[in-house]
């Protein structure tokens, strides 16, 4: 299954949006556009659609509310509301569509419940609230019938999708000195301190294969290097060591801590393309990396998905250059964040600009010029 659309009303940055998704949408945008907040929708969702620990409240919580989520921009209307439309692949693939509206309560307590929470498979409608029992019971209102397993059994296909996505922005320096920091690791562990964890409960034979093609792509991006392992040391903890070239050979292997924050970022990527099937979702991929493996980044993931046969869906934001000027991207999966009046404004490429790209020009030539600073050069004026 992917999301195919998605539609967002005074969701943060966004008093609207409504933009198309593809199989990979890049997100672009200057800082502070939305770029997060856009990707963070469907980690929303997945916090919802979680069977444990899960649930809209918890998703609020982790949020600070209801009141950081809704636009500045919103005045008037109170709810939050997404849309999100979606399609199951194959000659019988249903279209589905989720929404779900919340708003807080003008008193008392000011609770989030939900003001609309709609299913449609085709053109049926499997759900549609509030229905007469949370009329009765306004408490039902709390909890949405996406995270409740004997309510959401007619559309547990879209509950197992939201609630599977995957978001990655590894910090190199939290899986490095983790043991060192003593950090509280988060829910999902957005930053990759559980990383190796993740590798070590992988079965052995596929733990192995995943790591041998990582390696084939290491040793061209990486100088001198030559190899890579997993293992644990005397205490069990698991590691990846990987060896150099070097005129000691003995000497030439290093642990995960001795890796640049480029090869661990690199190999959190792979191994996270490798993984699954379910909706991926990356944050600035580029950064520590060379502009050269930057731009082989969209090429890595279509051929991830040609070899393993799975159709996954990956939804990035970045303002690369080097990422965007690999000819391979398909311009139908742009959108392009531009801060406006009202809060910030999505939109998909304009025809001159899908022009422009059927000349040959690359999106990073095309695109990325408009969402830069109006006037960055000023920015040495107050220093």
């Amino acid at each position: 299954m992917i999301a195919t659309h998605l539609r967002l009303e005074n969701w943060r940055n966004f008093r609207s949006l409504d933009v198309p998704l593809h199989d990979t949408t890049y997100v672009l945008g200057a800082n502070a556009v939305g770029k997060s907040n856009l990707l963070d929708v469907f980690r929303f969702l997945r916090d919802v659609a979680k069977p444990q620990g899960g649930g809209l409240q918890k998703a609020l919580e982790l949020r600070g509310g209801t009141q950081k989520l809704r636009c500045l921009h919103a005045r008037s209307n109170p709810e939050v509301c997404i849309d999100v439309l979606m399609t199951e692949p194959g000659p019988d693939s249903a279209t589905w569509r989720y929404v779900l509206a919340f708003k807080s309560e003008p008193h008392g307590k000011h609770e989030t419940r939900i003001a609309r929470e709609e299913v449609w498979k085709d053109d049926i409608c499997l759900l549609s609230r509030p229905d007469a029992g949370d009329k009765r019971d306004r408490i039902r209102l709390t909890q949405t019938a996406l995270e409740q397993i004997q309510v959401n059994a007619p559309f547990r296909e879209i509950a197992t999708f939201f609630g599977a996505v995957t978001y990655l922005h590894l910090v190199p320096q939290l899986l490095k000195f983790g043991d060192r920091i003593g950090g509280i690791r988060l829910e999902d562990d957005p930053f990759g301190q559980g990383f190796l964890d993740r590798i070590a409960n992988t079965p052995q034979t596929t733990r192995t294969a995943r790591l041998k093609r990582i390696q084939e792509v290491l040793v061209h991006a990486v100088p001198q290097f030559a190899e890579l392992k997993f293992e644990r040391d005397e205490h069990g903890q698991p590691h990846l060591s990987a060896l150099y070239e070097h005129y000691r050979p003995k000497a030439g292997w290093q642990r995960e801590v001795h890796f640049s924050d480029g090869t661990l970022r690199l190999v959190a990527l792979l191994w996270t393309l490798l993984e699954g099937d379910s909706m991926l979702l990356l944050e600035e991929p580029e950064l520590s990396l060379n502009d050269a493996i930057v731009e082989q980044i969209p090429s890595m993931m279509a051929r991830v998905s040609r070899r393993s046969g799975r159709k996954r869906q990956i939804i990035i934001s970045t303002h690369s250059e080097a990422l965007l000027s690999n000819p391979g991207i398909d311009g139908r999966g742009v959108i392009l964040l531009q801060a406006g009046r009202e809060g910030s404004e999505a939109r998909s490429l304009e025809e001159n600009e899908k022009a422009s790209l059927k000349a040959g020009f690359s999106v990073a030539e095309i695109v990325l010029p408009k969402a830069r600073p109006v006037n960055p050069n000023q920015m040495m004026l107050p220093l």
